[in-house]
């Protein structure tokens, strides 16, 4: 059996570990995660705080560690929105690898996007041949659609999350009709250019899509999409987090992402399955590809 692999993911919410043994198919054998709240900064000042810089590199070295506490033989830190969208991005680059020692990779949105088709199309395994694969993060959210066993043949990415929209617009614990009606609209707009090639089938990723999946279901067709919008705004984040156990950070989101999963599922057509797989996931695989080819 080969010796296991550790992603690490810096992402607008969470920062999240995988250590997983180089198979077919990545089996964890170690995960965890932790939520600086990145994308929340940003959005307030465009920038990042010195503190939330040195705890995420703090958190980034903790996971270097427990990693390889786990037996991993490599690890891959990659950092996604916050590096590309924080005007001193490149200073929490350079904080995570001081104290991790260890070269960090910022995706663009396309890798991010190929990573997460990869990721969710392998763990997934769709019947039809051509598939969708939407990756919603907090800062944006990353389309593909291609073949499954090829790759993605289109790509786009669109700057809005669900950390995004909600500060934006939905920040409110309960958020009144027309705040809904004018995040609906931000979305409507910020999707406006955006025709993807029509699926066979669509898989939908992300922490936020998960914690949604707990309260309206795995299958989120146009029925469920919309039952989340009417229901969220009058649902507590306290609620929330004790009847479908969503994390008290996460809770907050779901609104928004309900409105933008929506708003996608109606440019693929088909409903969007909740995906496990994704960005970590997807990495791993490319790894064992890279090592297997050396």
């Amino acid at each position: 059996m080969s010796q296991p692999a550790a992603v690490i993911d810096v992402g607008s919410n969470t920062v999240r570990l995988v250590v997983a043994r180089r198979e077919s198919l990545p089996t964890p054998v170690h995960t965890d995660k932790a939520t600086p709240g990145l994308g929340r900064e940003i959005e307030a000042c465009g920038r990042l705080s010195g503190t939330a810089i040195a705890t995420t590199a703090d958190t980034v070295r903790r996971f270097c560690a427990d990693a390889r506490a786990h037996g991993a033989a490599s690890i891959e830190v990659l950092v996604t929105a916050p590096g590309r969208q924080a005007e001193n991005g490149a200073e929490l680059v350079e904080a995570i690898e001081r104290a991790a020692g260890i070269l960090v990779r910022v995706l663009s949105p396309e890798e991010e996007a190929e990573l997460a088709f990869a990721g969710a199309v392998a763990v997934a395994s769709p019947s039809a041949p051509v598939v969708a694969v939407v990756d919603l993060g907090g800062a944006s959210t990353e389309l593909a659609v291609g073949c499954a066993g090829e790759g993605p043949s289109w790509v786009r990415s669109v700057d809005l999350g669900a950390v995004r929209l909600t500060h934006r617009l939905l920040d409110a614990t309960h958020p009144a009709p027309k705040d809904v009606e004018a995040a609906r609209e931000a979305v409507a707009e910020a999707f406006s250019g955006v025709t993807p090639p029509l699926p066979g089938a669509a898989l939908a990723v992300g922490g936020s899509v998960r914690a949604l999946g707990r309260v309206v279901g795995r299958c989120l067709a146009r029925g469920e999409l919309a039952a989340a919008a009417s229901i969220l705004p009058a649902c507590t984040a306290e609620a929330l987090v004790e009847r479908f156990d969503v994390s008290k950070q996460r809770a907050p989101l779901l609104l928004a992402a309900a409105l933008i999963l929506s708003e996608v599922q109606q440019r693929l057509v088909v409903p969007l399955e909740v995906a496990d797989g994704g960005v970590r996931e997807g990495a791993l695989l490319l790894a064992r590809r890279e090592a297997a080819a050396a």
